[in-house]
């Protein structure tokens, strides 16, 4: 018998109780397993209940669980600082903590405004984003966020910023590999700065690998080297959410070092604590934070930036992505786990595309593939595809592609630390998935 919960969360929907979770598996109460397939929401990066970062937790807490940063300084913040800003672009010194993406995101804005502020720039405000992203869930963030279902409820409480087409060149029948397709889609960033106004235009901000709203999206080649050439050309600040693509999952520390390209701010946040604790941070260029300290300081702030219990665990999982060399881990079972997921697309018709980079993937459902059309809505493959994985003991997570109203797609990201044969039964339990709902949608399969 469930007992009646107090919480309350997005759903009515319950879910067993979580009993222990170690490694890449999790036990509920009445002991069956299940293969975290998408690292929680992609943020257990290093797998669950590491020793080596519980013991760092430990012993912190033995010295101190809490200093505000007005009053103290500690050696957890300041040692974490200059981890990230080693692991950062060149001239990227200047740390901020967070305990989330959307509080990296709210910062991340907040600073390119108030730097606009101090250095003359007053009319710069307006922050273009692309459709479909997500950027958080505070009203900040939400504004940038291309995801009706999420933000138009909240529409009348928020600044609306301008968005411009994600460039989903597999949906629009364009060649991702050509530059022409890289141009096409950077062009119309160049026309929406044109369009506002470029003196109205404070920054652009964008997923380097795409997130949950656009399911791993890569861009096109040229796509982001013209997107800095533009920004630089207006004046425009580039801020890249690394929320999800950052902390080693693509395997590279950051996303965009896949591309070469540098930006003025990074959100990062989800495996960057890796699940262990609340925490983000935002990273800054030094020639936007000297300003804004000269005139002031930051018109910013949250209780629990640079927490010393989260810091000193954050910089344990940091550790461990290095030690365990698991940013290499997540290239080549990235790699692998790819390629089966590709497989999958000789026996299942209605597997459209297999996209991402590394450990940050997905794939994305279609009644067609040559014409990319979406399944019915009511087949509601979003979430039927999840239960059934679920009831296999297998978890993934999805949205829905077009404008979060259909179209479906799941996120595959298991922890960097997965192995072969490990990917081996998350893949066994996805085609037995892929099996039940095609019988239960009325698709074709073909025989193994």
């Amino acid at each position: 018998m469930t007992l009646e919960s107090h919480l309350f969360y997005q759903t009515r929907s319950r879910r067993p109780v979580l009993s222990e979770a170690r490694g890449v598996y999790m036990w509920d109460v009445d002991g069956k397993r299940y293969l975290d397939g998408s690292s929680g929401a992609m943020v257990s990066n290093i797998g669950h209940s590491n020793p080596r970062v519980l013991e760092a937790m430990r012993r912190q807490m033995e010295k101190s669980t809490f200093g505000y940063r007005l009053h103290f300084e500690t050696e957890s913040s300041e040692q974490l600082a200059a981890k990230v800003a080693s692991l950062s672009p060149a001239g990227m010194e200047k740390v901020f903590f967070v305990s989330g993406g959307s509080e990296a995101v709210e910062s991340a804005i907040k600073l390119a405004r108030q730097y606009a502020v101090t250095v003359g720039q007053g009319s710069r405000w307006k922050v273009i984003s692309r459709d479909p992203s997500y950027h958080g869930s505070t009203l900040g963030a939400l504004a940038l966020t291309g995801y009706a279902p999420l933000s138009d409820p909240f529409a009348p409480m928020m600044q609306a910023m301008p968005k411009i087409p994600a460039p989903r060149a597999y949906l629009d029948g364009l060649d991702s590999d050509d530059p022409a397709t890289g141009a096409h889609y950077a062009a119309m960033l160049e026309a929406k700065i044109l369009e506002e106004g470029p003196d109205s235009v404070l920054a652009f901000i964008q997923e380097p690998v795409g997130g949950a709203s656009t399911g791993a999206l890569m861009p096109p080649a040229g796509y982001m080297q013209a997107v800095r050439e533009i920004c630089d050309r207006y004046g425009v600040l580039l801020i890249h959410d690394e929320v999800m693509s950052g902390g080693g999952r693509t395997g590279t520390f950051m996303g965009a070092e896949h591309f070469g390209v540098e930006p003025d701010i990074i959100a990062i946040s989800k495996g960057f604590g890796a699940g262990y604790v609340p925490l983000g941070a935002m990273i800054a260029q030094d020639r936007l934070i000297e300003p804004v300290l000269d005139a002031g300081g930051f018109l910013h702030g949250h209780t629990y930036a640079g927490n010393p219990q989260a810091c000193a665990a954050g910089l344990a999982v940091l550790e461990e992505i290095e030690t365990g060399e698991l940013m290499l881990n997540a290239a080549r079972m990235g790699g692998l786990l790819k390629a089966r997921l590709e497989n999958l697309m000789q026996r299942f018709s209605f597997i459209g595309d297999v996209r991402g980079q590394g450990l940050l993937l997905a794939f994305e459902l279609v009644a067609d593939r040559r014409t990319m059309q979406p399944l019915p809505r009511a087949l509601n493959a979003h979430t039927e595809l999840v239960e059934l994985a679920y009831a296999e003991g297998l978890i993934i997570y999805s949205r829905r592609t077009r404008g979060g109203l259909e179209g479906d797609h799941f996120m595959v990201c298991p922890p960097m630390i997965i192995t072969e044969e490990q990917i081996d039964e998350l893949i066994d339990m996805l085609t037995s998935a892929l099996i039940k709902f095609a019988a239960k949608a009325g698709l074709a399969v073909e025989t193994a």
